[in-house]
């Protein structure tokens, strides 16, 4: 995925590269550093940030077929898959964690896939564990009639998004002055892509959203089967995941909300909140050399929009 990109499902064009917007922020600034923000939320207004770059070639490569996928209740993924399939007239099967959740009315996350056309299959929590088992997944796709389906795993990182993602790299190697390159994370892919693809001498930092420490092996994996091996300079910092999973807390909420009043920018809060808060934490810290220039890749945006409801997402 270079530059020069056709149009995307619906015939919306993509905005790429995505913008990318200087922000004053004394935070920053008074310990010499620059802060940008790369605004990929606003790629495409329903394939939106990181869900572009990932979707994009397994939507090409599943040539028609059924799309499954997984994700839970509130999954930024589900609601992506659910969206193109409805923008390219692809039936789409979407395995949610919880069985619990099969008989409460849906969640609003889980509704707007519903009326993009998206199948919900629900799942006990321990199946769930167990989906990339080729038993178990094959069992799924027996009692769906989805045998011939294209598969897509949770959170869209395989090795056709690890290699879309490094488009993400490349446009912040073009975009000058950056140093460090950083996002939140959930199962590591658009990290592994983005590392890839950006210059010798840049380096990406990676803020995971869940407990648990997995990431560093995983975001390994996926770039030795995109890349055959490790690429570029990448690291994690674990300390800002704020409880795991689709959590958050008041003084994350409060930071959020004082950061889209400073920078006019809405907030996701289970990613984008998470990660813009463990930046300015290293930067107290004094982690960031002065004339250091920081990109803050912005993934994703709230849903509902936040005239509309409270914010809600996940993987």
């Amino acid at each position: 995925m270079g530059h020069d990109v056709p149009p995307g499902p619906g015939g919306t064009p993509p905005r790429l590269p995505s913008p990318v917007v200087e922000v004053v922020d004394p935070r920053f600034a008074g310990r010499g550093v620059r802060l940008v923000l790369k605004r990929d939320d606003l790629i495409h207004p329903e394939l939106i940030g990181n869900k572009w770059r990932k979707l994009t070639p397994n939507l090409d490569a599943a040539g028609g077929r059924t799309l499954v996928t997984f994700g839970g209740a509130y999954s930024n993924h589900l609601r992506a898959t659910a969206a193109a399939g409805r923008l390219l007239g692809l039936p789409t099967l979407g395995v949610v964690r919880g069985q619990e959740l099969a008989d409460r009315p849906l969640n609003p996350s889980l509704a707007r896939c519903a009326a993009d056309g998206m199948r919900l299959h629900f799942v006990d929590r321990s199946t769930y564990r167990h989906k990339t088992d080729p038993g178990t997944l094959a069992g799924i796709l027996r009692a769906t009639g989805t045998e011939d389906a294209y598969v897509v795993p949770e959170g869209g990182s395989n090795a056709l998004a690890v290699r879309g993602c490094r488009a993400l790299g490349e446009e912040l190697r073009d975009t000058d002055g950056v140093d460090v390159a950083a996002l939140a994370c959930g199962t590591g892919g658009t990290l592994a892509g983005m590392a890839a693809g950006l210059a010798p001498g840049q380096r990406a930092l990676g803020v995971p959203v869940l407990r648990g420490g997995f990431l560093d092996a995983d975001t390994a994996a996926l770039q030795e089967e995109a890349f055959g091996g490790r690429r570029g300079t990448w690291s994690l910092d674990h300390r800002f995941h704020f409880g795991g999973y689709a959590r958050t807390t008041p003084e994350l909420d409060a930071f959020a909300e004082d950061f889209e009043q400073r920078h006019a920018l809405p907030v996701e809060r289970l990613y984008v909140a998470k990660m813009l808060y463990g930046l300015v934490a290293l930067a107290a810290e004094g982690a960031f050399p002065r004339g250091t220039t920081v990109a803050a890749v912005i993934t994703g945006a709230p849903f509902p929009a936040p005239e509309a409801a409270p914010q809600a997402a996940s993987r």
